[in-house]
């Protein structure tokens, strides 16, 4: 019988290197050999195939480079079954989305200028050993696959994720390390440059997330130099592909239309701004678009091309030289601000903030436990209490456009405003609501994710959420030509789209809570990053300051059209007897008093209504059903059993004791329903136990009226005992017994 060998279908290259005391490998040769390039990266026992395909022509008319990066996770990397019906992968979940964000944004730039044909890179997780993250391995094997596929890509790039505890960096930390981190930074870059920094940080100084990036790009060195390694056994040929020389057409462009573009960029509001590049750009065409009359003239494609990078050079230029931006302002000045509070009658917690021509709508809404939303990933299902979703209408930007669910841009924006939120909010043992917060963008020019920020912190505190600081939010740029560089503070939509960095950086007063940066360039220094953090810190003071006009705190309570919760702890073994057989007692909970109830496996219960009354029904019926009655406490019961000998009142919850005949009055009782009869409302004072474990009560030694406890005087003869306790008499045999 024939004995394959691997060698006779297989050339598999590999490259293994101890990185932050794991290894890591890649490999190339085995899998997914008709991509245009494959690796297999294992880190610990986390795997992830990344794979890289370009289309071999140019679709027509294709004005912009349309790549795509999908990142997936296969529920069986981590031995799981998915939820659901159908029991399969379904749409990407939101970590699959902002995965696939962050492997795009540092690949993108590094594609040779012009390039134009539609790529596709796939990252499949394969293999979950729950402490390695796939998200940074998963961009090192595609930065990887890029490398060896042959496509014009001026790569590589690597990655790594950064914690800080106790004053020390800490790379690549597990997923237990994480839990009691103060930072989850990832950093993507080439050699001598950073492309990328997402992250999440509780209040941590400039300095310390500055030098997080560095140790980050650092460390991940040795992984730049594996992927070479690999690619020099394993790369294709590269593609034939010259980007095209359009600097006599951008010369004539400018000598035509030049002066024209300078003076509608010096234009402070966008509308008419953007009339009078609309009549810059129709003059052009007019003169050197192809048309019947003019065969000769150029492409829609090419035009396009030469007019972006005309309004680019004027535009860069014009701030370099003179310092001085689109709308007229200095390079650290930021636009101005208004802050609102309290715009909408019926919420819970609201704000208007409007920076400039960047506006955003923020709604803070409290729920109870039942609101809290399932997450269901490779780690397993968990419950997630603080939600914020972003919304980007079209209308924003003036424009029409089609209106469905939340695309990429909505929930990467939604999760930079969620990350430097986080850090402020209180404990779930302070605040036991789950949290919702919306972000309407009702106008848009530049930053509506810093926007969101702020207005969600001041409606967050508007609704009377106790944040530990409010948090303010600024987005930075940048221009970098051989003439100079120059950082802009609070950037424009037009700086973000001719600018070479996106840099946003939120906080409080004490230090960052967030910092994303997206680099369009082949990265920046760490001189440029120290000049870009020191002015933001300026803008975010700045920003913190017009905010706190509107409002500089959290109210002292929360709405009053918001629920109340009450939060108590019962003992384990209660727990059945507050849910009773099939849900029926707190079913019953519920519906007699109207209040929410809520109770986890740890015995913690939370109660919730907007009726205080309510709540505190819930709370001492449960109270009743849970807790142990306390010998000397005084108690009211109803009298639920008349009997010769005394009465059985049901004092606490479900439990009844005896009021012995010699117990009902200070005086002899000749009869029990002398006294009392059923149905009554009495006090009564627990006085212990018998032999027997029955309870045992007195209403001689209450106030019937006040509940006031009766103190009896002592008298000769009286024993130096509890005077509470009452005095033994000879037992006289009765028909009961």
């Amino acid at each position: 019988m024939y004995e394959r060998n691997e060698t006779d279908m297989f050339d598999i290259q590999k490259v293994t290197i101890d990185w932050a005391g794991r290894p890591l490998t890649l490999e190339t040769g085995r899998v997914a050999r008709q991509a245009d390039g494959a690796v297999l990266a294992t880190y610990g026992e986390t795997t992830v195939l990344a794979t890289a395909v370009g289309a071999k022509s140019v679709k027509p008319g294709m004005d912009f480079f349309p790549l795509t990066v999908n990142y997936q996770e296969k529920y069986f990397a981590s031995g799981r079954i998915p939820g659901g019906y159908f029991k399969r992968e379904g749409r990407p979940t939101e970590k699959e989305t902002l995965t696939s964000r962050l492997i795009d944004r540092p690949i993108r730039p590094l594609f040779v200028k012009g390039f134009k044909n539609e790529t596709q890179v796939v990252i499949t997780v394969l293999s979950y050993d729950m402490e390695n993250d796939p998200d940074v391995i998963g961009m090192v094997a595609a930065s990887a696959a890029l490398v060896l596929s042959g496509l014009p890509f001026m790569g590589p790039i690597a990655a790594a994720r950064v914690g800080y505890k106790d004053g020390e960096y800490i790379i690549n930390p597990t997923t237990d390390q994480m839990e009691d981190t103060e930072l989850d930074l990832v950093v993507a870059g080439t050699n001598d440059a950073v492309m990328m920094v997402e992250s999440e940080a509780k209040e941590l100084p400039e300095e310390v997330m500055l030098g997080a990036v560095m140790a980050g790009h650092e460390s991940f060195q040795p992984v730049l130099d594996a992927i070479v390694d690999l690619a020099e056994r394993a790369a294709k040929e590269p593609w034939d592909f010259q980007p095209e020389d359009n600097s006599a057409e951008l010369e004539a462009l400018q000598a035509l239309v030049g002066e024209d573009i300078s003076a509608a960029y010096k234009i402070k509001d966008k509308g008419d701004r953007q009339d009078a590049l609309a009549q810059a750009r129709t003059k052009a065409a007019e003169k050197f678009v192809a048309t019947e009359e003019n065969p000769e003239g150029w492409s829609e494609v090419l035009f396009k091309d030469v007019f972006k990078s005309a309004e680019a050079k004027v535009v860069r230029g014009d701030i370099i030289k003179t310092g001085v931006r689109i709308d007229g302002r200095a390079l650290d000045q930021v636009r101005p601000i208004i802050s609102e509070v309290g715009i909408l009658p019926r919420t819970h917690g609201s704000a208007l903030f409007t920076r400039g021509e960047t506006q955003a709508i923020c709604v803070a809404t409290l729920g109870t436990g039942e609101d809290e939303q399932y997450i269901d990933s490779l780690d397993g299902t968990r419950k997630e209490k603080f939600l914020l979703h972003y919304n980007f209408p079209p209308y924003s930007v003036g424009e029409t456009g089609r209106m469905g669910g939340a695309g990429r841009r909505e929930i990467g924006h939604g999760k930079l405003a969620w990350r430097a939120l986080k850090a402020v909010l209180p404990t779930p043992t302070d605040f036991p609501y789950t949290l919702r917060l919306v972000s309407e963008i009702t106008e848009s020019n530049g930053s509506s994710s810093m926007a969101t920020v702020c207005g969600s912190s001041l409606a967050m505190m508007d609704a009377g959420v106790p944040l530990t600081r409010p948090v303010s939010g600024i987005a930075m740029g940048l221009i970098k030509d051989p003439e100079g560089v120059a950082v802009l503070s609070d950037i424009l939509g037009d700086e973000d789209h001719l600018g070479d960095m996106d840099f946003k950086v939120a906080g409080t007063t004490e230090g960052i809570t967030s910092l994303q940066m997206d680099i369009k360039i082949a990265g920046i220094t760490k001189e440029i990053m120290q000049t870009a953090l020191d002015q933001a810190k300026g803008g975010r003071a700045h920003i913190l300051d017009e905010m706190n006009k509107a409002l500089d705190g959290s109210r002292e309570d929360v709405s009053g059209n918001a629920p109340r919760i009450v939060t108590m702890q019962i003992p384990t073994d209660k727990i059945r007897d507050v849910i009773g057989t099939g849900g029926k007692v707190i079913r019953q909970i519920v519906e007699e008093t109207g209040a929410k109830v809520n109770v986890e496996d740890d015995g913690t219960v939370k109660i919730s209504a907007v009726d205080k009354e309510a709540i505190d029904a819930a709370y001492s019926w449960i109270h009743g059903l849970t807790a142990e009655p306390e010998v000397g406490v005084i108690y009211e019961g109803k009298v639920v059993k008349v009997m010769d000998f005394g009465a059985f009142v049901n004092f606490f919850g479900a439990k009844d004791g005896l009021v012995h005949i010699s117990e009902l009055a200070p005086e002899r009782v000749k009869a029990t329903s002398d006294v009392v009869k059923e149905g009554d409302m009495v006090k009564v004072k627990l006085l212990g136990f018998d032999d027997r474990g029955k309870v045992r009560l007195s209403m001689k030694m209450v106030d019937q009226e006040t509940g006031e406890e009766i103190k009896r005087e002592k008298s000769e003869g009286d024993d130096d005992g509890d005077d509470d306790k009452p005095r033994r008499r000879p037992r006289r045999k009765r028909d009961d017994d």
